[in-house]
C-alpha cells in the first residue's frame, strides 16, 4: 500500500467550521478537506456557510440540503474521513412498504444521510459531535437511538468508540460535555490493533480515546453494561434498550460501555479570555434595569401556572450565583447566547455588568478572534451556540493521525455492503 501523505476529509454540516479549524491546527498538511456541507432551512440568509466559504475557499462548498445529492456523488468520492456534528433527532426505522427492500429512517433525519455517504463512500474514518443526552434518548425507550447507530455502523462493517467529553476537563474555557463518536473500518489496521485488547482495556487505557483524553484506572462506581445488537436494525429500533454510559465501544455487534472519570487538567478561565475593557463597546454593559432582570432570570423561583387543560401546577426553579465566576471556565454556551435570559453568561468587571462580546464567546471554543465578523451580533452568537470546542477537535485531529499512521496497511477483512435505505 503506498504511504499515507494526507487524508481526504468530508466536513457534514459543517456550521462555521469547527472541525476544520480543530483538524488543521492539529496538521493541516495531513486533514485535507476537499469537501464540506452546510445548509440551515427555512433561512434565506446562509450566515454559517458564508462565513465557512469565506475562510475556506479552497474547497469545494456545498450550500443544499444533503438529502438531494445523488448517490453518485459520493460514491465517486476518494474519502477517507468524514466529520459532522449532526443534529438529535428521532431516529427510528422501520421496513420499507415492499418488506424487501432493507429499511427507512424517518425522512429528514441527518444520521441516516451520514450512513448513506459511509455506505457509497467507505471512509476508512467517521468522527461525529452530539450532545450527551443521545445517549439516553428516547425517555420512553432509554438508549434506543444510540442503539440503532450501532446497529447502523455494524451492519456497514465499522467498529465504534465513543466517549463524553467536558472540554473545561482537558484544558478548554468551556465547560461543554459532548458525545464524540469514533468509528473506523473493520478492515483496518487500527481494528486489528484494538481486537487484541479486551474492552475495559480499550476504554480505560488502550483505546482511541484514552491516548489524548486519559481517564482514571477504575470504573466509577462499577457502572458498566455490555449487550449484543440484533442483526435486525428495525428489531432493535422497536424493542431495544440499554443503559448506556460516559465510554463504550461496540465490534461486531457486541458492545461494552463504562462510566469513566477524567484526569483532568487545569481549564481557561474566563478571566483568561476577556478582551481588554478599553475595547469593550458600551452596547455590551447593561442598564440597571436589565441587571435586575438577569439577577431574578437566574434566581430561585416557584410559580403558580396553569396549564391549556386549566391544571394549576408549581413551576420551579434553582438558584445561579448572580454573576458568571470570572476564575473558572464558561458553562455550556446555547444559540440563545446574549439574548436576556438566564442561560446567558454575565459577567462582572470593574463593578460594571455585562454580556460576553463575540469575540470572547469564539474565545470560548477556541476560534480566532473575528471569525464570525461579518454577521449581526445576534447570528454571531447563535453560531457559537450551534459550534464544537476546537481545541477537543484540535486533539482528537492528532490521535486520527496517528491511528492512521501507525500501520500502513489494511487487513483483508470483508466490509459488509448491505444497503440502507
Amino acid at each position: 500500500m503506498n504511504k499515507i501523505n494526507s487524508l481526504n476529509t468530508l466536513e457534514l454540516f459543517a456550521g462555521v467550521g469547527g472541525f476544520r479549524v480543530g483538524l488543521e491546527r492539529a496538521d493541516a498538511t495531513f486533514f485535507n478537506t476537499k469537501w464540506s456541507n452546510q445548509w440551515e432551512p427555512a433561512r434565506k440568509a446562509q450566515d454559517a456557510f458564508d462565513c465557512y466559504n469565506k475562510h475556506f475557499p479552497d474547497s469545494i462548498n456545498i450550500n443544499e440540503d444533503i438529502a438531494t445529492l445523488s448517490d453518485d456523488f459520493f460514491t465517486n468520492l476518494d474519502l477517507n474521513l468524514l466529520v459532522g456534528g449532526f443534529p438529535c433527532q428521532d431516529y427510528s426505522v422501520a421496513r420499507s412498504l415492499s418488506g424487501g427492500l432493507g429499511i427507512q429512517g424517518k425522512k429528514g433525519v441527518l444520521f441516516w444521510e451520514i450512513i448513506r455517504i459511509a455506505r457509497l463512500a467507505k471512509p476508512n474514518f467517521v468522527l461525529l459531535e452530539n450532545v450527551d443526552r443521545l445517549l439516553k434518548s428516547p425517555s420512553t425507550q432509554r438508549g434506543r437511538d444510540f442503539s440503532i447507530m450501532l446497529a447502523a455502523f455494524n451492519e456497514l462493517g465499522y467498529s465504534v468508540e465513543w466517549r463524553v467529553i467536558n472540554a473545561a476537563e482537558y484544558g478548554q474555557a468551556q465547560r461543554r460535555r459532548r458525545i464524540f463518536i469514533f468509528a473506523y473500518r473493520n478492515d483496518q489496521s487500527f481494528y486489528l490493533d484494538q481486537v487484541q485488547y479486551e474492552d475495559e482495556e480499550v476504554l480505560l487505557s488502550k483505546g482511541f480515546f484514552s491516548e489524548e483524553f486519559p481517564v482514571e484506572k477504575t470504573i466509577v462506581k462499577n457502572r458498566r453494561t455490555s449487550g449484543e445488537l440484533s442483526e435486525d436494525i428495525v428489531s432493535v429500533s422497536d424493542n431495544y434498550s440499554a443503559t448506556l454510559y460516559n465510554s463504550g465501544v461496540m465490534r461486531n455487534g457486541a458492545f461494552t460501555s463504562i462510566e469513566t472519570a477524567p484526569i483532568s487538567e487545569k481549564p481557561i478561565t474566563l478571566n483568561e479570555i476577556l478582551i481588554h475593557e478599553q475595547d469593550v463597546e458600551e452596547k455590551y454593559y447593561l442598564s440597571e434595569e436589565k441587571v435586575e432582570k438577569f439577577k431574578y432570570l437566574r434566581g430561585p423561583k416557584k410559580i403558580e401556572r396553569t396549564s391549556k387543560d386549566g391544571h394549576t401546577y408549581t413551576f420551579s426553579e434553582g438558584g445561579m450565583s448572580e454573576t458568571d465566576d470570572l476564575n473558572k471556565p464558561g458553562r455550556t454556551m446555547l444559540t440563545s447566547e446574549g439574548s436576556l435570559n438566564r442561560s446567558t453568561h454575565l459577567i462582572k468587571v470593574n463593578d460594571r455588568y455585562r454580556i460576553l462580546t463575540p469575540v470572547e464567546c469564539e474565545r470560548l471554543n477556541g476560534f480566532p478572534d473575528n471569525w464570525t465578523k461579518d454577521m449581526a451580533d445576534r447570528m454571531r452568537y447563535f453560531c457559537m451556540g450551534n459550534a464544537l470546542s476546537t481545541g477537543i477537535i484540535e486533539r482528537i485531529g492528532k490521535r486520527i493521525k496517528t491511528v492512521a499512521l501507525e500501520k500502513e496497511h489494511t487487513i483483508s477483512l470483508k466490509v459488509s455492503n448491505k444497503s440502507l435505505n
